[in-house]
């Protein structure tokens, strides 16, 4: 028994020692490893397309708009979805982005908006071969998600200009802006308050350009040696 039992320490310490070891060397394997980072969320502003009946039928007299791709402020220009809790302080979702960059996304709304008023001819989107006889130049001005009150609220702010072809004279220009209760203080909340903001943006586009559309014809049949 005497000689047995420090055999017995001896071995049992050993064998802890042991399983210690292999312990360290698995931890240290796993913290060799590389970081699996999650696969991120992609959104898309596809829901704030306002479904209608069709394309109403333009008069005769109508004009052609053609509307150049969007541009984008510096910090709106990626694929980033922005949020703000502190004023004038941007950041962005980690493992949530968009499809697209905004500005590329929002090209074919507007033309499907502006379609909908039935104010004109056509409509198209460049690059095109129409030359046409407006042309509509927009620029996003912001799309965040602001944590600056309660709820959460997604502010869009859209400039555009109306040019004539013709004379490259701008004939009106404005600033819109709508700001959007989130339904949840995350990204997802954000999407669907941007789907509802973008989209009075793209109505008040859509009227604004269908004024002055028909302020430049009627203005056109008054010139001297016109209609």
């Amino acid at each position: 028994m005497t000689t047995a039992m420090p055999f017995t320490w001896r071995a049992q310490r050993l064998g802890r020692t042991v399983a210690a070891l292999a312990l360290v060397l698995i931890s240290g394997c796993d913290a060799l490893r590389p970081a699996v980072a999650p696969h991120p969320n992609f959104f898309s502003l596809a829901g704030a397309r306002k479904p209608g009946p069709g394309v109403p039928r333009a008069p005769a007299t109508a004009l052609t708009l053609v509307v150049s791709s969007p541009h984008a402020a510096a910090g709106f220009d990626s694929q980033h979805m922005m949020y703000v809790r502190q004023a004038s302080q941007l950041e962005y979702y980690a493992h949530n982005e968009w499809i697209d960059t905004p500005a590329r996304m929002l090209a074919p709304l507007i033309v499907a908006a502006v379609e909908q008023s039935g104010a004109f001819r056509a409509v198209v989107q460049t690059p095109s071969t129409v030359a046409g006889d407006i042309r509509l130049d927009t620029e996003v001005m912001r799309l965040q998600h602001e944590f600056l009150s309660t709820p959460s609220r997604v502010r869009f702010t859209l400039r555009a200009y109306l040019v004539d072809n013709a004379t490259r004279r701008v004939l009106a220009s404005h600033e819109f802006e709508a700001v959007a209760d989130a339904s949840s203080d995350d990204p997802y909340g954000g999407v669907m308050a941007a789907h509802e903001a973008v989209r009075t943006v793209l109505e008040d586009l859509a009227s604004f350009c269908a004024e002055t559309a028909r302020s430049a014809t009627e203005l056109s049949r008054t010139r001297p040696g016109q209609g």
